[in-house]
């Protein structure tokens, strides 16, 4: 049986990762040591463990899958910390390529990054993977290095394949508090404390989003499709229904049974972001819509969450 390891397990994308792949039945790998992200040389001597742990659990004839989820950056961060975050996924594959046991085994190293940051100066009107990349930001252009890092990997290595998962606005129960995204969850908080909103963005902005379990099952979904074929693909997760700003309020005043105070502000993130992205995955394989998770019922869930986290913390 395939053994996955997914890094970044405790946020909102790998956390979704873990539990689509147990319930798929896939085995799934565990560091002994929690990662210590915050300090570089501690950090890759446990990288260096883990991967030689990993690689004693797998074995070539079912091969192996590492899902790449973590990453502390947003569209508003520095380049430096950006930097390091490359140089920290790069060590990573020069460990994995070192072990003979891995890279003799089929493979599969899927990385998960920003289809908004990626193509945030498009002009279309439709985004598919056909559309050249676009970044206006030091994170957008720092994912694109990491993306080629990955795609030489694979390139190099006959029985790697890549899967790069560019994916759109991410929501659902549980995302973290304090960074510089997670507009529904904030919006709930904010609902639940009657405090105001604030939008940095007009509300005819269009958005494309997605559930993390919804994105996690795509993605995986995708990585069976690439099984056994050797090379680069890239993919776009994305519900593609376009949503607006103001749908969304609308959304959460039905679920609150109250109005949202809502403050519009300006950001110097605001002229970084297309005012409509929209998103439509040409390559395969095709992800049925019907099994997606409506934005009411999504919307719903985080509100939910987001009540017992009040609830909790009193």
């Amino acid at each position: 049986m395939t053994i996955a390891w997914v890094i970044g397990g405790n946020g909102l994308l790998g956390s979704a990762l873990q539990r689509s792949l147990q319930r798929s039945g896939t085995n799934l790998f565990t560091p002994v040591e929690q990662f210590r992200w915050k300090s570089e040389s501690e950090l890759i001597v446990q990288l260096e463990t883990a991967v030689k742990d990993f690689t004693a659990l797998v074995s070539s004839e079912n091969g192996w899958q590492i899902y790449w989820a973590a990453g502390v950056g947003t569209m508003g961060s520095e380049g430096t910390a950006l930097t390091i975050e490359t140089q920290i996924l790069s060590t990573l594959l020069s460990f994995i390529e070192s072990e003979q046991g891995l890279i003799a085994a089929e493979g599969c190293f899927v990385f998960a990054s920003s289809a908004g940051a990626i193509y945030a100066g498009v002009t279309k009107d439709i985004i598919t993977e056909k559309t050249p990349a676009a970044p206006t930001t030091a994170y957008a252009r720092e994912k694109l290095k990491q993306e080629s890092l990955i795609s030489a990997f694979a390139n190099n290595n006959c029985k790697v394949s890549a899967l790069l998962a560019r994916i759109s606005t991410l929501y659902g129960p549980g995302q973290a508090n304090g960074k510089q995204q997670g507009i529904f969850s904030e919006i709930a908080r904010r609902i639940l404390r009657n405090q105001p909103i604030q939008i940095y963005v007009p509300f005819d902005t269009i958005r494309d989003y997605i559930t993390a379990d919804d994105a996690a099952n795509t993605i995986i979904a995708c990585t069976r499709a690439i099984r056994e074929k050797q090379g680069v693909f890239t993919k776009i997760i994305a519900s593609e229904l376009p949503t607006t700003i103001a749908e969304i309020i609308s959304i959460y005043k039905r679920i609150a049974r109250r109005t949202p105070r809502i403050v519009i502000s300006t950001s110097n993130l605001s002229s970084l972001y297309n005012r409509r992205i929209q998103f439509h995955s040409i390559n395969a394989p095709a992800i049925e819509k019907r099994y997606r998770t409506s934005l009411f019922v999504g919307i719903a869930q985080v509100m939910a969450a987001e009540r017992s986290a009040l609830t909790r913390s009193r």
